[in-house]
């Protein structure tokens, strides 16, 4: 329980000063399971502008686990075409706490080799 706490408490620091500057950004959540990525606006409320997750039911999310890194590489591609095509370039990578390593820093990586400013 201590780890938890620990990466809520790194997030919820982060989105305050997210949220301060009226800085667009995206936000990753990871399950052993799944994975999400969001771009979210605080300008005036929080509103999703554009999300993507390993739950969507497309033909390239068939596969056996949904948790690996592959999956990761897939959700960051997809959420930089999406934000590319509402005309979001530059955001502001919120990785809600949890450590830039693995998944996390795959799905960084691959929404940055197609299009997305961090």
């Amino acid at each position: 329980m201590i780890k938890k706490k620990m990466r809520l408490r790194r997030s919820k620091k982060f989105r305050f000063i997210c949220k301060k500057l009226g800085k667009i950004r995206l936000v990753v959540y990871k399950t052993p399971l799944h994975i999400y990525a969001q771009i979210i606006s605080d300008l005036i409320f929080s509103k999703v502008i554009v999300s993507a997750s390993t739950l969507e039911k497309k033909k390239y999310f068939l596969l056996k686990n949904k948790g690996n890194k592959y999956a990761s590489y897939i959700i960051g591609k997809i959420i930089a075409k999406r934000s590319l095509n509402k005309g979001i370039s530059n955001v502001v990578f919120d990785r809600s706490g949890f450590k830039y390593h693995g998944r996390i820093k795959i799905l960084a990586e691959s929404a940055r080799e197609h299009g997305l400013l961090f």
